[in-house]
């Protein structure tokens, strides 16, 4: 980890209403406290400035869980960057394969939401991954590095930039990549960072592995060399578990 500090970001998707997910943020704000580890939480747009105050004061920061490339303007349905900054966000999500595959968002779109919220201030979860079939085929590393390659902003560095790696077969499906699998793809990552974006940024810079990951799993993941902490989705949404993971921080 190399003095990188660990971040355990938890992206609630679309899930919780108003009593639950407030109950949720101040069961994390609490638990967090005495945790060596970064917390972030993602809720769902309806919930972000309901969930700030129960964070306020705490260590654990908030996130929104996707934002516009635009500042401002007719964008019916969507949330720009400043618009999180402004409810106290300091992280927002880009590029999540859920995004990209059910709305079409290519490397492009995702370099520009990126641009975007470093325009705000907010630091960029940008995330990238193969899908089943491409890791079937070997072209895992192919295809990870150019997603990396086409979606880190020119002004990519450690302090506003976070990558994730979710191979999308393991979102969800309690199925994971074997260790030596998930270390060569983030060493992949930081080589490909330290080429398109300098070696500092790429020394600095955050790459977090998301997909199941769960309390059993985690301090074996969260041990690798080149993991600087989770992008947690079903167990963020219990916060015993989110805080276990925190927990297995090296």
């Amino acid at each position: 980890m190399a003095g990188r500090r660990p971040l355990i970001a938890g992206n609630w998707k679309m899930n919780g209403f108003k009593a639950d997910g407030i109950a949720l943020a101040r069961d994390v704000a609490r638990g967090a406290g005495g945790l060596s580890c970064e917390f972030v939480v993602c809720p769902p747009a309806t919930l972000l400035a309901l969930v700030a105050p129960a964070l306020a004061g705490s260590r654990v920061g908030l996130g929104g869980q996707d934002c516009h490339a635009k500042a401002t303007g007719a964008h019916t349905g969507d949330i720009s960057a400043a618009m999180l900054a402004d409810l106290g966000c300091s992280h927002v999500i880009v590029g999540h394969s859920e995004r990209r595959a059910d709305h079409g968002e290519d490397d492009a779109t995702v370099n520009a939401k990126a641009r975007a919220a470093q325009a705000a201030g907010l630091t960029a979860i940008v995330c990238v991954g193969e899908s089943e079939a491409e890791r079937d085929s070997g072209r895992t590393l192919d295809v990870v590095g150019r997603q990396v390659e086409g979606s880190l902003p020119a002004g990519a560095t450690d302090a506003n930039t976070v990558v994730a790696y979710e191979p999308v077969w393991a979102i969800g499906t309690g199925r994971t990549p074997t260790p030596a699998q998930i270390q060569e793809v983030h060493d992949h990552i930081r080589r490909t960072v330290a080429r398109c974006r300098g070696q500092a940024a790429a020394d600095g810079m955050r790459l977090l592995y998301g997909g199941s990951v769960k309390p059993g799993n985690a301090a074996e993941i969260l041990a690798l060399a080149d993991v600087d902490g989770a992008l947690v989705g079903g167990a963020s949404l219990v916060a015993a578990d989110f805080l276990a993971i925190g927990k297995t921080c090296p």
